[in-house]
């Protein structure tokens, strides 16, 4: 029996995966991010709020945001090895989760569109190359945090139609003061900024609105994407819920700029509960 978990700055989602393959249980608890929370606060959220079984486990998996070198990897398997009583813990992080639930044990390039964004090429069992995705404020092309930034920028330069400028104000009730103080006062812009996809979600209509978010998945094609000699012969596989509900700008994206796209899911924790049912059926 084994313990999966994929885990972002805001949930994580745990697995049991019983000896037959089958499963035992799903829980949610507080997201798990080295960079945000200390040993002591990462074991206080499993004891407060994990609800399944504690084990005994063959290896607990965890992939998380924040787990991109040894000394953070470190800072989550040790309150991970205390609470579950184990040595067999495995942390690796939120886009080696990308991979092995798109690719799973075959090669591929591997996507991640969320809040952020991220990508990899993926050997079939490692990630061997990697462009960095630097942040929302260097990078993170085609992300919620950026998508967002763009709207709130073109809103407040008077870059887009009236109609739209109005419909956002009267959705939101918030002024310049306020959305300035958000993104440069307040903690956690980048979550505050994703918050307006749902609005450019609703108003792809517009043709404004359709090209904003269509020239920034096109600038990840180009500024990341373009970096793997793969891509030219595969397609790029996604998860994350901005790939999932901008799925056809995104394909169209793709074709503008030379690239296809394979396959597209909103989370990855269902093709990673089949990447290690396989690997317990392989045992």
């Amino acid at each position: 029996m084994i313990l999966t978990a994929d885990s972002g700055s805001t949930k994580t989602t745990w697995n049991i995966i019983g000896g037959d393959g089958q499963s035992g249980g799903e829980c949610r608890t507080s997201g798990i991010n080295p960079f945000l929370q200390t040993e002591d606060e990462i074991l206080t959220c499993l004891e407060d709020e994990y609800t399944l079984s504690a084990g005994p486990f063959d290896g607990v998996y965890f992939y998380g945001a924040g787990c991109a070198n040894p000394e953070k990897i470190e800072k989550v398997r040790r309150p991970l090895k205390m609470y579950f009583a184990t040595e067999n813990v495995f942390v690796e992080s939120d886009l080696m989760a990308a991979a092995r639930s798109l690719c799973g044990s075959s090669p591929g390039i591997a996507a991640i569109l969320g809040t952020g964004s991220n990508s990899c090429y993926y050997d079939g069992d490692k990630i061997t190359r990697h462009v960095s995705p630097l942040g929302y404020i260097l990078g993170d092309e085609g992300s919620g945090s950026v998508l967002g930034r763009k709207l709130l920028s073109d809103i407040l330069k008077n870059r887009l139609p009236a109609e739209i400028t109005v419909k956002f104000f009267e959705k939101y009730r918030l002024d310049a003061a306020a959305i300035l103080d958000h993104v440069y006062r307040q903690p956690f812009p980048n979550r505050f900024m994703a918050g307006f996809t749902r609005f450019i979600a609703e108003n792809t209509g517009h043709q404004e609105i359709y090209e904003l978010a269509k020239s920034s998945f096109a600038e990840f094609f180009i500024r990341n994407i373009s970096q793997y000699p793969e891509s030219s012969r595969l397609p790029v596989n996604f998860t994350g819920s901005i790939g999932w509900h901008f799925s056809d700008i995104l394909k169209a994206a793709a074709a503008e700029t030379g690239f296809t796209t394979g396959i597209i899911t909103e989370s990855p924790v269902e093709g990673l509960i089949e990447f290690h049912k396989k690997q317990i059926q392989n045992i």
